[in-house]
């Protein structure tokens, strides 16, 4: 069943996730950034600006690009990360805004480093592109979008982390922005800016649509840099690669079939970049509903009590703190080894959750044969579509059961939605899923909508509708 915490155990939970935010996210002063000559680089006059709001609507590409450095601590030999540069600087902020920025900027070191303090120079370190997600009080998330490496120079170094943080989720297209940023890198910091400038100045492209920026490169000269975003823009903010690579389907299936109900996950490997592309690809599965729980792609060091929690999450662990995660006292947890591709725990009735036909359907789709010439697009919508087919068949019906007032509200019939289900074991599944929050959230947007969103989603309800009909015809014109 879903998980419900009783009224007492709410209350715990609360008082601690209210009291974490207050420890984590202390504000922290950024210090000069300096480049592989040893001096300073100075910001750009036109970057100093005055606060700007969270974008709903994500008019803009990021909010801000922040380096984060390892820095010796005064006492011992443990480094400890610090933002180094930020750009823009917000100046003129009222209090609030103040304290916002301070509680976003002093939680952003911890999971841009979240391996821990013990680190020393190194003379090579392979790159590493991971993502992690921040989310407010009001539910609204922004995402940091990383790129790991050690800077220019000759002999031992510690890594630096180029960090965007922005509230859209289109990891694709922040790659490749990551990717110019590290070009920019290797030559000077000071080229890097004037490039965010421009790209911060740029408007965020329409789904199928590209955003031309120019940018001067010393040596190279003006380029134009083309960051086009994908036409299907529900897949847009993950690459189902690295789940394939880590997981069989059955496996997958069964991470699915946990995460509808909401019960507590957790991912175990060696990179940072394995472990946030596994968990925005488990989350995707779950479209067009959203996880609304605890989501830490990668969790910290100074974290890792998270897995303790008495209620839903998904998150990730790097495999050096298996051992702690393993000992730590936990219900109902399904635990996944992502370099073994194995589960180390689990609740025993993954493979009982869904409807068995349904999940047949699922394999079998999943099985097909994923050929070599296939794009990354091709290949989403190749994982991601049994999964969409899967709430079609148990869920697409929906909008039939919102009876509407005269205003225009809607109200949702839930006990005639299920009964609708001719299957049993649909019907078995749904009465449960629909007590989720998952289902209760969609559900609200649905009510509160004159009619069904004409995305992706209610796209294929419309073309499943229509092969019953055909099949309806068919089996009368045989008769």
């Amino acid at each position: 069943m879903p998980y419900r915490p009783k009224k007492m155990e709410r209350r715990v939970v609360g008082r601690i996730l209210r009291r974490l935010p207050n420890w984590l996210l202390r504000g922290r002063r950024a210090v000069p950034l300096r480049d592989s000559s040893g001096e300073a680089v100075k910001e750009p006059e036109r970057a100093q600006e005055h606060y700007l709001p969270s974008f709903a609507g994500g008019q803009h590409f990021f909010e801000y690009l922040l380096v984060v450095s390892l820095k010796k601590k005064h006492s011992g030999e443990d480094y400890e990360p610090t933002i180094t540069y930020q750009f823009p600087k917000r100046e003129n902020l009222l209090r609030g805004q103040q304290e916002e920025e301070e509680r976003l900027l002093g939680a952003i070191p911890l999971f841009c480093f979240p391996d821990g303090n013990e680190w020393a120079p190194l003379t090579e370190y392979p790159r590493e592109t991971f993502s992690f997600v921040l989310t407010n009080v009001d539910g609204s998330r922004k995402i940091g979008y990383c790129r790991r490496l050690l800077p220019a120079g000759r002999g031992p170094r510690l890594p630096r982390v180029y960090c965007i943080v922005s509230c859209i989720g289109c990891f694709g297209l922040f790659s490749k922005i990551l990717d110019e940023v590290e070009k920019r890198h290797q030559i000077s910091l000071a080229v890097i800016y004037p490039f965010m400038q421009g790209l911060r100045e740029a408007a965020f492209p329409a789904p199928g649509k590209t955003v031309t920026l120019k940018s001067f490169i010393p040596d190279s000269g003006t380029e134009f840099i083309s960051l086009t975003r994908p036409l299907d823009s529900h897949l847009e903010h993950v690459d189902f690669s690295s789940l394939l690579r880590c997981l069989g389907y059955e496996k997958i299936v069964q991470i699915f079939a946990s995460a509808v109900l909401e019960r507590r996950i957790i991912f175990l490997a060696e990179g940072l970049s394995t472990l946030s592309q596994c968990i925005h690809a488990a989350a995707a599965l779950l479209y067009p509903f959203s996880w609304a729980h605890t989501y830490i792609p990668v969790v910290p060091e100074s974290l890792l009590a998270t897995v303790c929690c008495p209620t839903p999450f998904m998150v990730g662990v790097q495999m050096r703190f298996q051992q702690e995660v393993m000992e730590s006292p936990m219900e109902e947890v399904l635990l996944v080894n992502l370099c073994e591709g194995t589960f180390l725990m689990s609740v025993g009735d993954e493979k009982d959750i869904l409807p068995p036909k349904l999940q047949d359907d699922l394999l079998d789709s999943l099985g097909r044969e994923i050929k070599e010439s296939q794009t990354p697009e091709q290949i989403n919508e190749h994982v991601s579509g049994p999964f969409v087919q899967f709430f079609v068949k148990t869920v697409g019906h929906y909008a039939s059961y919102i009876k509407r007032e005269a205003n225009g509200q809607g109200h949702f019939q839930e006990r005639a939605f299920y009964k609708a289900l001719t299957s049993k074991a649909n019907r078995r599944f749904v009465k449960k899923f629909v007590k989720t929050q998952l289902f209760s959230l969609f559900i609200q947007e649905a009510e509160k909508s004159k009619q069904p969103p004409a995305g992706y989603f209610q796209q294929k309800i419309l073309e499943y509708e229509e092969q019953k009909k055909q099949r309806k015809s068919k089996e009368k014109t045989v008769k």
